[in-house]
């Protein structure tokens, strides 16, 4: 027999179930397609999503930008002026956050901050709050929304998504005492008073482990933290439709990702051994 799609009330229930609560700021991450059938397709998710959370409540998603840019670009003179300019009105989510980030991030009454790369959108009545004056140099360090969801005492969705894909402990790379942090610099075309203008950026690069120690590690970091959240209480497992699905305190989750990440990698673990 063909499953049934689930429905609106299915999600919001299964939601409810897991742990999000009316009010609750929700940072979420999503893998749609473990969902199964859903009647309406992604609108219903983002229908019930905000169901959960109700208007009292918050929800924000990781965007990134669809720059279609390979590195190398930057430096050919002939592609540098054909670059696109980041205009966050209307660059597309990042593809690989997959088809809830853009969404949300089209979805009426979205805001979005200003970081090209680090950026995220918002729906609610913090969603201005979270997005405002995101600082261009560590984006996901103190003042930026993943320093405000852990603030603010929000909650972490992985709704069929990977732990690997815990954005919030980019947040934890951040603030963890480790040794060999690889910084890197770049430049983005932005509009500056109207004016596109290159704009310069630093950041803890987060495209791998933040630290070479961890990179030759065989072990995923953020998974590994989120394994072991699950184990000690700070996270809840369940179902939404088809999806293995978990909720965090973004908060707690944050404070153990460091902890681990320091005894894992950190300065007196390394002196010591």
């Amino acid at each position: 027999m063909t499953r049934a799609p689930a429905t609106r009330t299915d999600l919001r229930e299964a939601l409810r179930r897991l742990g999000v609560e009316e009010g609750d700021l929700v940072m979420v991450h999503a893998g749609l397609r473990s969902l199964g059938p859903v009647l309406g397709g992604v609108n219903t998710v983002v229908q019930a999503l905000l169901d959960a959370v109700g208007p009292r409540g918050t929800l924000m998603a990781y965007v990134d930008w669809e720059m279609g840019v390979e590195p190398e670009d930057f430096d050919d003179p002939r592609l540098r002026d054909e670059i696109p300019t980041f205009d966050k009105r209307t660059a597309r989510a990042m593809r690989d956050h997959g088809i809830l980030a853009e969404t949300l991030r089209t979805w009426p009454g979205a805001l979005r901050s200003d970081h090209p790369d680090a950026g995220m959108v918002a729906i609610g009545p913090r969603a201005e709050w979270l997005c405002a004056d995101h600082p261009f140099h560590y984006g996901y360090g103190p003042g930026s929304p993943l320093a405000r969801l852990v603030e603010a005492e929000g909650k972490v969705l992985m709704l069929g998504a990977p732990l690997e894909t815990l954005t919030v402990l980019h947040h934890a790379e951040h603030l963890a005492d480790l040794p060999g942090k690889r910084v890197v610099r770049y430049q983005r075309p932005l509009f500056v008073n109207g004016e596109r203008r290159w704009v310069d950026f630093e950041e803890f690069d987060t495209s791998e482990p933040v630290a070479d120690a961890l990179r030759a590690s065989s072990v995923d970091p953020f998974t590994r933290i989120g394994e072991q959240c699950l184990a000690e209480g700070i996270g809840r497992s369940g179902s939404v439709a088809l999806a293995p699905s978990h909720l965090f305190d973004a908060r707690r989750l944050v404070r153990r990702g460091v902890a681990w990440l320091e005894a894992s990698y950190g300065l007196v673990t390394r002196t010591s051994s």
